[in-house]
């Protein structure tokens, strides 16, 4: 009885499991999506991510491998944070904050550290971007104490804590936090930065762009030119198909506003070029809070009357009058923001 027992039990447990080719390619489909992220729209990015959301999910009700449970979990929680990153991009900030808790738990409960990293760095900086300064300090430290991640994974988080510092208006600490994160060499890799990548990554423009936005936040101009025109430069040398435009346009705006607060106009009407050329339908947040930054920086009372000053105001209000964030997504965040 034992043995024939024994043998139902392997039988059922045969039946209910899948095959793990079956894993490994719903596990390249979240690598592809993850590294043509900067290639995608938000909303097209978003409504792929769902949909191999929702296969993923199929998938884990056919198994009782423990095995492959726990890899479906993995790639569920990635394909999570995927969705929080497309529904900021959108604006959707609450749907975002949703969508990164629940790939914060799909870490929590596969034990996956990097996944519980890299979602607590976005609810952290979804908790800035809501002028939630105080949260943002908290969410940004908590992801930093997740042991087994690389040192992409430290750059990243390090770059946004020194974001959140800045909008709490800790100078000191935020300064800190940007040596920290240009300071993160210790050869160690883990398996969603480094090896799926993507949007999990964080290259080295990418951190030059955000430290130039944080360093327009703290008041220095200086460091925000340098970091700007450094993330343009690394991007130039990489190959186009590699280039992400949403960076690019995040750095240009960065500089154009450091030599507004040196008193070039015209030198940021130059440096806002490559703002003009990001196609409509890839106009995130992120760009479009810069250049409402921008916007508001021109309409103080020395540029009224001036006329490039108004000509680059009404353009950047046309800009940000047809992107995703204020075309489809809820204006209750942005507002927040230009407020």
């Amino acid at each position: 009885m034992t043995a024939r027992e024994a043998h139902d039990g392997a039988d059922a447990t045969a039946a209910a499991s899948i095959s793990d080719n079956t894993i490994d390619e719903l596990r390249d489909h979240v690598v592809t999506l993850a590294r043509t992220y900067h290639t995608r729209p938000p909303a097209q990015a978003y409504e792929d991510a769902d949909r191999l959301r929702q296969d993923i999910e199929s998938h884990r009700d056919r198994t009782q491998v423990p095995f492959q449970q726990q890899e479906l979990l993995i790639l569920n929680g990635q394909t999570a944070a995927l969705l929080a990153v497309a529904a900021f991009d959108l604006g959707y900030f609450p749907s975002a904050r949703s969508l990164a808790r629940t790939a914060a738990l799909y870490g929590e409960t596969s034990r996956f550290a990097p996944l519980q990293a890299f979602a607590d760095g976005t609810l952290a900086y979804i908790a800035y971007h809501a002028g939630d300064t105080t949260e943002a300090v908290a969410k940004a430290n908590r992801a930093l104490s997740h042991g087994g991640v690389g040192d992409v994974a430290n750059q990243r988080l390090y770059s946004i804590q020194a974001r959140a510092y800045a909008h709490l208006g800790d100078v000191a600490a935020s300064q800190h936090a940007i040596q920290l994160s240009g300071q993160s060499d210790h050869d160690l890799r883990d398996e969603l930065h480094d090896v799926v990548g993507g949007e999990f990554g964080f290259s080295a423009e990418r951190l030059a762009m955000s430290t130039s936005t944080t360093a327009l936040l703290i008041g220095d101009a200086w460091q925000a030119e340098t970091a700007a025109r450094r993330a343009l430069a690394l991007l130039a040398h990489k190959p186009h198909g590699q280039q992400s435009a949403h960076v690019r346009a995040g750095a240009a705006a960065d500089l154009a506003h450091a030599r507004l607060l040196a008193d070039d106009v015209d030198g940021a009407a130059e440096a806002l070029a490559p703002v003009w050329e990001v196609p409509v339908d890839q106009r995130k947040t992120g760009i479009v809070v810069r250049a409402a930054r921008i916007r508001r920086h021109l309409s103080q009372p020395p540029y009224h009357g001036a006329q490039l000053p108004r000509e680059l105001r009404e353009r950047i209000e046309d800009f940000t009058r047809v992107s995703p964030p204020y075309r489809i997504g809820p204006h209750v965040g942005l507002l927040a923001i230009e407020a």
